[in-house]
């Protein structure tokens, strides 16, 4: 499912314009990532946690070469699912 299928889909379950199933998405996505930007955490019960991990730096091989190769540490973004969402996805029905 791409965006513009959810956008669908959220307008007909919730009786809304397209343009605010839209508006809806694209402020939960920059609140996701503007409180993860500060360090936070957004947890949602049932479904999962979005937080921030540091990523040490490291030595890599460059593939075509086996030249060494420095990555520099940074912060990545993860989600973890929540118990209940874990659930309905390994479920058969």
């Amino acid at each position: 499912m791409n965006k513009a299928e959810l956008i669908d889909k959220i307008s007909k379950d919730c009786d809304i314009t397209k343009a605010q199933a839209n508006s809806v998405i694209d402020s939960f996505t920059d609140t996701v990532i503007t409180t993860l930007k500060k360090g936070d955490r957004v947890t949602l019960v049932g479904f999962g946690t979005f937080s921030v991990s540091d990523r040490a730096a490291r030595n890599g091989r460059n593939p075509q070469t086996g030249a060494v190769i420095k990555i520099k540490a940074r912060k990545v973004p993860k989600f973890k699912a929540g118990k209940e969402f874990s659930t309905r996805i390994a479920s058969k029905k």
